[in-house]
């Protein structure tokens, strides 16, 4: 299966890019093909200018501000996304990816008001997150980005199949047992993705 691999941690030596890195192993020792898009690295612009937005329903216009990452996103079959999350939201350079790039057009068209899903391509969606915050303080916030994963993007999507959904919470307080213990658990559920 074709992945789109999304990465949005600006540190090389972080835990999220050990994830990152796990990640892409185990679903390349899986046997997939994984087209790696890490934001940071790629140096994504994640700013949604004003043409752009003048542009957005404009179609197929709109996608050449971005064209080489509809390209990517139309060729997956799969999307798997490694981020932290921060005040309960993805990093600015991950929203804005969504912004720029899950375009109409791309990931839907509207037409008389009645919205119309457009990416089925994605057959499959898996997340693996990072949480400063306990999952109770998440829970307690309404736990934003697990909505936006679980239910979004299902939707989005495929909304016949579940979001593959794995998150380390409580970084704070995280040990060098509890992080070795997901990222376990992460190689596991990736090899069988």
């Amino acid at each position: 299966m074709k992945i789109l691999l999304l990465h949005s941690h600006p540190v090389e030596s972080s835990y999220g890019a050990a994830l990152h890195a796990a990640t892409r192993e185990s679903l390349q020792r899986a046997g997939h093909d994984v087209d790696d898009c890490n934001l940071y690295a790629e140096n994504f612009n994640p700013i949604l200018s004003r043409e752009e937005r003048i542009g957005y329903h404009d179609v197929p216009g709109n996608i050449e501000p971005v064209r080489s990452y509809v390209e990517r996103l139309q060729a997956a079959e799969a999307l798997v996304i490694v981020t932290p999350i921060w005040n309960f939201g993805w990093p600015a350079i991950l929203k804005g990816y969504f912004d720029r790039v899950w375009l109409p057009g791309v990931t839907f068209d509207l037409a008389d008001g009645v919205l119309t899903r457009k990416l089925t391509n994605i057959r499959k969606v898996g997340v693996v997150l990072t949480y400063g915050a306990t999952r109770w303080r998440a829970f307690m916030a309404g736990n934003p980005p697990k909505k936006i994963a679980t239910r979004v993007l299902r939707v989005t999507t495929n909304p016949a199949r579940r979001v593959t959904f794995l998150a380390h919470y409580d970084m704070n307080n995280c040990t060098a047992e509890t992080r070795a213990a997901f990222l376990a658990k992460v190689k596991r559920e990736m090899e069988r993705f």
